[in-house]
């Protein structure tokens, strides 16, 4: 590990810092993923496997690797989803998966309302719903 020298400037840390703890969160999240989600960002943040090693392994293209990683830890760090799940006592079991698909799996509302066999409008009325939760807890 570096040694943190006394030259360097208070925003480098403050940036590391944030990586650092970017990592962390995505790390104690991925639990939240499923399937070959979870397998490409265990493979990516715990085993240490570049986008290279993982593509040669799946038998998949680097930038799409690289792509699905992308998104799966932006998915993990947006907070709507982590929101949801602090507050599941304003929701029914029904719209936690719903919110589930929408914010980690990342169907649409028209593959959600086929999945779960709701309507497209239901779906939108729950993500609203979400939204408004989000909206009130960041005032």
């Amino acid at each position: 590990m570096k040694k943190i020298h006394a030259n360097i400037s208070q925003g480098t840390l403050k940036a590391k810092n944030d990586w650092r703890n970017r990592i962390d969160a995505l790390r104690s999240r991925v639990g939240l993923l499923a399937g070959k989600d979870k397998l490409l960002m265990t493979m990516y943040l715990e085993n240490g496997n570049s986008f290279r090693q993982i593509a040669r392994l799946t038998g998949v293209n680097i930038s799409t690797v690289a792509r699905r990683i992308h998104k799966l830890a932006k998915r993990l760090t947006n907070g709507e989803y982590i929101t949801c799940l602090r507050n599941r006592e304003k929701f029914t079991g029904a719209e936690l998966v719903i919110v589930k698909d929408y914010f980690l799996v990342g169907l649409t509302r028209r593959e959600i309302a086929a999945k779960r066999n709701c309507s497209v409008y239901r779906v939108r009325k729950i993500l609203k719903k979400v939204q408004q939760l989000v909206a009130a807890i960041n005032k």
